[in-house]
Parts: structure tokens; sequence; C-alpha cells
């Protein structure tokens, strides 16, 4: 691989803020869309900007995650196409986020560069509000440590997908000319901050209009990354074995019925895991309509076949029923965990059955715009381990019967 290395001495994010500011001037796109701290608050939100000044208070790499990244460029493009060219800056479990509304028709990236970013991670939310000067400053040491500092987010802390979503393997469902077309790459521009010591970053064109962004800018591909390759494919390895051993912990923690319940006994029904996870974007969620709306009558009935009901209703039902949706397309991106209340770990149990599944599937959610999603397409070869019918027979109706 080829990139543009850029000088960053006085800083990473001084020198992404200063491309940013270029490619607007350049008329490289006409919005962009990132993260900024709100004036005279310790918090952050995303800006949808024109202004050039207002870059100031930008930060492609925001201490704390506040609202999904996925789920703001959703909010913009779901009602169809920007007219406007837009750039979204964002870590890359947002930009994989994404990718999977862009495959379930949730968003539009017609007239959208997705420019990612190598991610150190990011602190727990109510850390954050608790001591944001503490949390600002264990955030900068992160990027020392690189996703091993122990203030981060649990789920941050195994995240081996934190940097460029080419780095990981395609599956065999994808052809080749598949995984050799660029335009089908999760990102257009990826940001690079591995393996130039802090003084410099890499700009990597992943598609056509990353390519041609770069040259508008006059900033031709032509340095090595060979450094940023070998630091990245480092941290992977470590990642992967952390990661490994946490599921195999994890696993024996929810195994079996009663430990799987204890952990969601302290659940309060508030559904903040489900309106902050960018993949839940049902406009009407079967928990929250009218259909569990139900008559005193009906409560006192379930409560005398049971012996007693316990309130509130069903938030054993509700994780299952959620899961069971989005867990294809779940990033681990601990949006949910954070938003948790009663500090229920649910993006890691989300993560350990999401690598199951999707491990299953063969597939990777968000790196590839061109990888179908699992159960939209049939292929006659999947799943042979469960069920291998004779070759030119079929399944006799009494057999079929006991397969059921």
């Amino acid at each position: 691989m080829k990139g543009k290395a850029l000088s960053a001495k006085e800083g990473i994010n001084k020198a992404i803020i200063d491309f940013l500011k270029k490619s607007l001037e350049k008329k490289c796109f006409d919005a962009l869309l990132i993260p900024a701290k709100v004036p005279e608050t310790e918090s952050y939100a995303w800006l949808l900007l024109q202004d050039e000044s207002l870059l100031e208070l930008a930060n492609p790499l925001p201490p704390v995650m506040t609202v999904q990244g996925g789920k703001a460029l959703s909010t913009v493009t779901k009602h169809g196409e920007m007219h406007q060219s837009v750039a979204a800056v964002m870590r890359p479990c947002e930009v994989r986020a994404a990718v999977e509304l862009f495959k379930l028709k949730q968003n539009n990236l017609e007239n959208i560069t997705l420019i990612s970013i190598d991610c150190p991670g990011t602190m727990p939310l109510s850390d954050y509000t608790d001591n944001p000067e503490k949390m600002t400053k264990a955030f900068e040491n992160a990027f020392d440590k690189w996703g091993e500092g122990d203030n981060l987010r649990p789920i941050c802390q195994i995240c081996h997908k934190f940097s460029l979503t080419s780095l990981f393997p395609p599956s065999p469902q994808e052809s080749p000319s598949d995984q050799n077309e660029k335009d089908f790459s999760a990102s257009d521009l990826h940001i690079g901050l591995l393996g130039g010591n802090k003084e410099k970053i890499f700009l990597m064109p992943c598609s056509t209009r990353g390519t041609e962004l770069l040259e508008k800018l006059e900033l031709p591909p032509q340095d090595s990354l060979e450094k940023w390759e070998s630091k990245v494919k480092e941290i992977i390895d470590k990642k992967i074995k952390k990661r490994n051993t946490f599921n195999k912990e994890w696993l024996t923690k929810i195994g079996g019925n009663e430990k799987f319940i204890a952990v969601f006994d302290e659940c309060i029904n508030c559904h903040n895991c489900m309106r902050v996870c960018p993949i839940c974007y049902c406009q009407q969620c079967y928990f929250d309509s009218p259909a569990l709306n139900l008559p005193p009558e009906a409560y006192l009935q379930r409560a005398e076949k049971r012996g007693a009901l316990r309130f509130p209703l069903d938030t054993l039902l509700f994780h299952l029923g959620r899961m069971s949706h989005m867990v294809l397309s779940c990033v681990s991106c601990g949006a949910c965990e954070d938003a948790c209340p009663m500090s229920i770990p649910v993006a890691q149990i989300f993560s350990v059955i999401g690598d199951q599944t999707q491990k299953d599937f063969n597939y990777v959610p968000g790196r590839n715009r061109g990888e179908p999603l699992p159960l939209q397409v049939f292929r006659e070869d999947e799943f042979s381990e469960v069920e291998i019918p004779s070759e030119g027979e079929e399944t006799s109706t009494g057999e079929a019967e006991k397969n059921v």
C-alpha cells in the first residue's frame, strides 16, 4: 500500500483539522460531518458544518462517544440522497455501522465521503461526566498504550477492528472481483495515526472517491506505509489474543439459562441500549408498541399462571429480541453499554454473541459495501455440517419430520 504522509509535529488533531480545512477550501466537498466540543461545556456533539472557522471546535477523535456516528449519518441521509457532497469523519466502528445501515437501506451514501481514523478507543461516558479533565488526560495517554489503558471502555480494550477495514481477511462469500474492487471498501479515505511516532499521519485512499480527493489536493499517495502496516498488524495480533481470552471468560459467565438471566436481573427496561444502537432502527419497536399495553385483567391472569408477576415485564425477552435482530450487524461500538443506567455490560455480552454468530456466517459487519447481509442471500452449501442430505435423493416425509 501507498499513502501520503503529512507532518503532525504540531499535534495529530491539528494535522487532521488542517487537512479537512484545506479540503473545504478547495471545494472537495460542500460540508463536513464531524464531532465537535460544545463551547463552554465538556460535552461533544456532531456538527454538520460548511464554515471553515467552526473546524476550530472540531475533534475527530473525542474522548467519548456521545452519539454513534453511523446513527448521526443515518439521521441526515435516511430520507434520501444528499444533493450536496458531504464528508463524514468517524471512528472505524462508526463507519462500519454506516455501511451496515446502507445495506439495510437506512441511509444513502451516494454523495457521502466516509473518512475513518485509527482509533485507540474511548472512555466510559459515566467516568467522563464524573471527571472530564481526568478522563481527557487519560484518553491522551491512550495514544501511547494504544487500546491497552485500564481507563478505556472494556469493549475498546479488546477491539481488533480499530483501523482500516481492508486489513480484515475477505470472507468466502466474496468473489475475487469483489475483493479487488476498491469502490466496495467501507471507507473512502483512511487516516493512519500509528507508525508515525506522533510526528506524522498517513492518508490512504480506499476508493476512487478517496483517490480523487487526494488528487484534487495535490497530495499524491506515493509514500511507504510499511511502518503503519507493521504497527497496526502488531496491535491487531495482540487484540485478537486478548479478545479470545475475553470471550472464553464471558462464555463461562453467561453459559446456561440461569447465568444468562442473572446478567440482566438489574435491567429496568428503559430501552436506552436500543435507542442509542445504530443498528436498532425500527420506527416502532414491538416492546414500545400498544401490543404490550395490556388491560389489568391480562396482568392478573399472567400473575395467576406464574404465581407472581415481576415488573418491569419481559426484560429478558426484550434483550433476546434485540439480539436476534441486530447481532449479525453488531460492530461492537459500545454505545449500548455507555447508555445503560444500571451498568449492565450489554456491549460485552452482545460482542461475545456477535463474534460467534458472525463467525458462523463468515461475515464481518461493515467491512465491505458490496458484501450482502447473510440473511438476504441463500447459499446451497451453507451450514452443511448441520445437515447433509444424500446426494441426488429427496428427504422422505418421515425423515423431514424427525429433523423439525
